[in-house]
């Protein structure tokens, strides 16, 4: 309860609407804000009153919008309490009857599955459930330069000649109508199974299972091509459970002991962990701590992680090796190490992946400086722009997802990042971009409408990211055609960008207990965010640079209680200068996330800085 009261203690404004200890301006830009809406603080009491919990996390969870009545699943997502019938989502039942056609025909297939983490995870799953029943299985995982994203004829040209009976297409497929088309019209089945944006026509298949097609009320929306494909394959265990296919023969397969990869592409493709997700992630995390993955198991000896994972981990540290391969080496590298049961060759693989991440943040960091130098330009002409469209011949294609990302994170408000090349016919130069946007923009739904209008050869995403081709000649009308969409609500968006705050604390409250007690709402991600404290009026001891872009430093309370902290990719940022700047002097407000570090034997809680102010500031 000590940490609560200075929760309380320090929260300027509760229950009025004004800025979090009155800061309106901070270094990031941001206004403070409490997560806690006033109107649901009596429901956060009844939270922690009916279900016996410490008011703190009462608060946690109401300010998440956790229900009274949903407090328990939420605290324990179970697999069985949260999981739909799968017969739910549009054409499963004629996708599970037509793979299990498969599993007892013996019929060669081919899994074709996207180059980032989710498609590899969802490869791996149903390579791994094939292999389970002895099927005949091939993964072609797209080159992210030469082929780019989705399905295309050559690929399955060459799938087709290989032999395969039946192609799966997995984290892809919904949009590619005439190549898919194509192949049915030569007489092979193909089953899509993907979570895209889906457009009013889709391609002649099979089966076409996607949660987001137009005519889906499953309500999954929200799950990732890995979580969809797990769905696939219990139904499709089911249907050959009805058939009476297993028996002493052959067992049923462990499809539980195969959540850690779909936890894995859950955290890392950044869908929202509500509903479902939470249970995957959650059960997820439990099998991955057994280690029986081969190819998880290698590259995270590889990555020197010696502790139990967590969904932190899942994002940040291996998500980026699995990425890595598809982004600037061997695509097919992720879904191989996913789906091996060798030893020797996961180990040789999680190895090349480890050094492919680290030549990645290379290429990433050079070509982001220039970015951000561009993007300065841009906002300086025009403070009010809607997105911020940068390219370069000299930018790696693999990086420019890294480098949206990161724009957008600084410039709040939409990003596109172009790598442009020499196209292939005409002699002309064509450009593969990638964009990343805001709470409230639909940048997927725009890249949709921008092909609709013949702007683009190809696109497609969801409504935070999306993926583009476009020639060099339409990009003065892309961005006529984008400002027009985006303008007035990224301007509107811009200005009232906040940053939400659970409440504030002192050194002397941070403890194993406390860490303890907010994991009981996690795990947390897109959808379910972390709790942000703020430490308030807290001098900075010392601060330095560590690596190439953060700043860490030893916060200190009044009280003299201590924490150390770290602001990654702060340096030289207007959030590093203002943490330097107060080394040794005047207080300043610090907001950010607890975690434990344990990273190369230590043993510790820090605070992950997210953003500080200036109080002197905030009164002037």
């Amino acid at each position: 309860m000590t940490a609560l009261r200075k929760v309380r203690a320090a929260s300027v404004g509760e229950g009025s609407g004004a800025a979090f200890l009155g800061v309106t301006q901070s270094a990031r830009g941001y206004r403070w804000q409490e997560t806690l809406e006033p109107q649901r603080a009596n429901e956060a009491l009844a939270i922690s009153q009916q279900h016996g919990l410490p008011e703190l996390l009462g608060r946690v969870l109401a300010a998440r919008g956790v229900r009274l009545d949903e407090v328990p699943v939420f605290l324990d997502p179970t697999i069985r309490a949260l999981m739909p019938d799968p017969s739910s989502l549009t054409d499963m039942d004629k996708a599970a009857r037509r793979l299990a056609d498969a599993v007892v025909r013996r019929e060669p297939v081919a899994i074709f599955g996207d180059y980032d983490v989710d498609g590899a995870a969802s490869s791996a799953l149903v390579a791994r459930f094939l292999a389970h029943h002895d099927v005949p299985r091939r993964i072609y995982i797209p080159d992210r330069l030469t082929e780019g994203y989705g399905p295309n004829a050559a690929a399955i040209d060459q799938l087709i000649g290989e032999g395969a009976k039946l192609i799966v297409t997995v984290d892809c497929g919904t949009t590619s109508v005439d190549v898919l088309d194509g192949a049915t019209a030569r007489g092979v089945d193909v089953l899509v199974v993907d979570h895209h944006q889906a457009d009013e026509r889709l391609p002649a298949v099979h089966a076409l299972v996607n949660p987001n097609r137009l005519d889906d009320i499953s309500g999954q929306g929200h799950l990732c091509a890995a979580g969809v494909v797990f769905l696939v394959l219990v139904a499709t265990a089911r249907e050959l459970r009805q058939r009476g296919y297993y028996g002493a023969k052959q067992g049923e397969p462990p499809l539980m002991s195969e959540l850690d990869l779909v936890a894995l592409a859950t955290v890392a493709d950044v869908v929202p962990l509500k509903g479902l997700n939470r249970a995957y992630v959650t059960k997820g995390l439990q099998v991955m701590r057994a280690r029986d993955n081969v190819g998880l198991r290698a590259l995270q000896d590889a990555a020197g992680l010696g502790e139990a994972p967590s969904a932190y981990h899942l994002g940040f540290i291996l998500g980026p090796r699995i990425n890595a391969g598809g982004r600037i080496g061997d695509a097919g590298l992720g879904a191989r190490l996913l789906s091996t049961e060798d030893d020797t060759e996961a180990a040789r693989i999680a190895a090349l992946l480890d050094r492919l991440n680290k030549e990645r943040k290379e290429i990433e960091q050079a070509a982001l400086e220039e970015a951000t130098a561009m993007a300065d330009r841009m906002i300086d002409e025009t403070p009010d722009l809607g997105i911020l469209i940068v390219g370069s011949p000299e930018w790696h294609r693999g990086v420019v997802g890294l480098i949206a990302s990161r724009l957008t994170e600084r410039f709040k408000r939409p990003s596109c990042v172009i790598s442009w090349d020499e196209a292939a016919r005409g002699g002309g130069v064509n450009g593969t971009g990638s964009l990343r946007s805001v709470a409230g923009i639909d940048i997927g739904g725009s890249v949709r409408r921008a092909v609709a209008a013949g702007l683009l050869l190809k696109g497609g995403g969801h409504a935070m990211a999306a993926g583009l081709t476009v020639e060099k000649e339409r990009l003065a009308a892309l961005q006529v055609f984008f400002a027009a969409e985006l303008s007035g609500s990224a301007a509107r968006l811009a200005a009232r960008a906040s940053l939400s705050v659970d409440g504030a604390l002192v050194p002397s409250a941070v403890n194993e207990a406390l860490i303890d007690l907010l994991e009981r709402a996690g795990p947390y991600g897109q959808g379910n965010p972390q709790p942000r404290f703020v430490f308030p009026a807290h001098r900075v001891k010392f601060a330095k640079p560590v690596g190439t872009a953060h700043i860490r430093c030893v916060l200190e309370a009044g009280d003299g209680s201590r924490l150390d902290a770290v602001a990654f990719r702060a340096a030289g940022q207007p959030l590093g200068e203002l943490l330097m700047a107060s080394a040794g002097g005047l207080p300043v407000h610090v907001a950010g996330q607890l975690r434990r570090d344990t990273w190369g034997g230590r043993n510790r809680i820090e605070l992950q800085i997210e953003d500080a102010a200036d109080p002197r500031a905030q009164e002037a």
